[in-house]
C-alpha cells in the first residue's frame, strides 16, 4: 500500500511539474528572403503560434507580410502575403533548443500596382505571371534555435529554405524555358523573432 501510494506521489509531482513547462507561444519576427526568380531581397514582419504537445514536437502557424515593391525598377508584385503551418522537431534543454522545422504553406503575390509591360511570347515570363497576382505553394524546410533569456521569454533564430512551386510554363530569370506546368524554386529565407512563453 505504502508503494502504491508512493508511486502515486511521484506521479502527481511528475504532472504537476510538466504543467508548469509553458507548452504554448506567441511571438512577432521580422523574416528576409532572397527571391531567386524576382533578383530581390525581400523584407517582411509577421507573427507566430506554437504549442509543444511535447518536449520534443512543436506545431506552430507563422504569417508573415512583405509589403514592398518587387523589383523596385518595374515591379511586378506590390506585395506578398506567406503563410506556413508546420511542426518543429528538437530536444529542448534548460536555456535553449535546437530544432528541425517543415513548415508547408502558401505565398500570395499581390499584382503590380501599376500597368506592367510584357513581352507577348509564349510561355511568358514569370514576371508577367505574377503581376496578375498569385497565389503559390510553398514549403519551408530548415532549422533553427530558441534561446530562453526567462522562463517566460524567447528569442528565436531561423534559417530556411523557402521552396515555391511557381506557375507555368513560364520563362525563369535566366530565360531558360520551362516546359512543365510547375516548377520548384529555392530561397533562402532567415528570420529573427521575440516572444512570450505560457
Amino acid at each position: 500500500m505504502r508503494i502504491a501510494t508512493f508511486a502515486l506521489g511521484l506521479l502527481s509531482l511528475g504532472a504537476a511539474a510538466r504543467a508548469q513547462e509553458p507548452r504554448f507561444e506567441v511571438a512577432g519576427h521580422l523574416a528576409t528572403t532572397v527571391q531567386q526568380e524576382l533578383d530581390a531581397t525581400d523584407l517582411g514582419f509577421g507573427g507566430r503560434f506554437g504549442f509543444r504537445p511535447t518536449p520534443l514536437l512543436g506545431l506552430e502557424g507563422e504569417l508573415t507580410v512583405y509589403p514592398s515593391d518587387l523589383p523596385e525598377n518595374a515591379a511586378a508584385t506590390s506585395s506578398r502575403l506567406e503563410g506556413l503551418f508546420g511542426v518543429t522537431v528538437g530536444p529542448r534543454f534548460d536555456r535553449f533548443a535546437v530544432f528541425g522545422k517543415a513548415r508547408p504553406g502558401f505565398v500570395k503575390f499581390q499584382g503590380a500596382r501599376e500597368p506592367f509591360a510584357c513581352i507577348l511570347i509564349y510561355p511568358p515570363p514569370l514576371s508577367c505571371e505574377l503581376a496578375q497576382g498569385r497565389t503559390v505553394f510553398a514549403l519551408d524546410v530548415g532549422g533553427g534555435v530558441e534561446i530562453y533569456p526567462t522562463e517566460r521569454s524567447v528569442l528565436r533564430f531561423d534559417a530556411s529554405s523557402l521552396l515555391l512551386r511557381y506557375p507555368g510554363p513560364a520563362f525563369t530569370r535566366k530565360r531558360e524555358a520551362i516546359a512543365d506546368d510547375s516548377f520548384w524554386r529555392g530561397n533562402l529565407r532567415l528570420s529573427f523573432s521575440v516572444g512570450l512563453r505560457f
